[in-house]
């Protein structure tokens, strides 16, 4: 191993140190928003920071799980695949009944 690829390893820092900076920070946006707006708003406690903390984990586990980086299935509206893909080999019929059927839908909740 080289001595520059050494040094260049100890000046970037660690992932877990950045994770941990991470979850200290967001927890206190998390306790900070909390306590400006949902006391007054639906008259709940507010929370301490350890509890702000413990929220943002299981939000995490809860509605995140446990990957991280990007998500590797992007079938959204504007992703690889998925809509944009089946909407380009729709034919024109096609296209226009799919568009009355959510403007049907759309028309039925207003």
């Amino acid at each position: 191993m080289s001595s520059t690829n050494r040094i260049s390893r100890r000046r970037r820092p660690p992932f877990f140190a950045i994770m941990v900076i991470g979850l200290f920070a967001m927890s206190g946006v998390v306790m900070w928003l909390w306590n400006a707006i949902l006391p007054d708003l639906i008259h709940v406690n507010n929370i301490t920071y350890w509890k702000a903390m413990g929220l943002l984990v299981l939000c995490r586990i809860l509605f995140g799980g446990f990957k991280f980086g990007p998500p590797r299935n992007n079938s959204g509206f504007g992703g690889t695949g998925g809509w944009r893909e089946k909407w380009m080999n729709m034919s024109a019929e096609e296209k226009a009944k799919f568009k009355e059927q959510w403007r049907e839908r759309c028309s039925r909740r207003g």
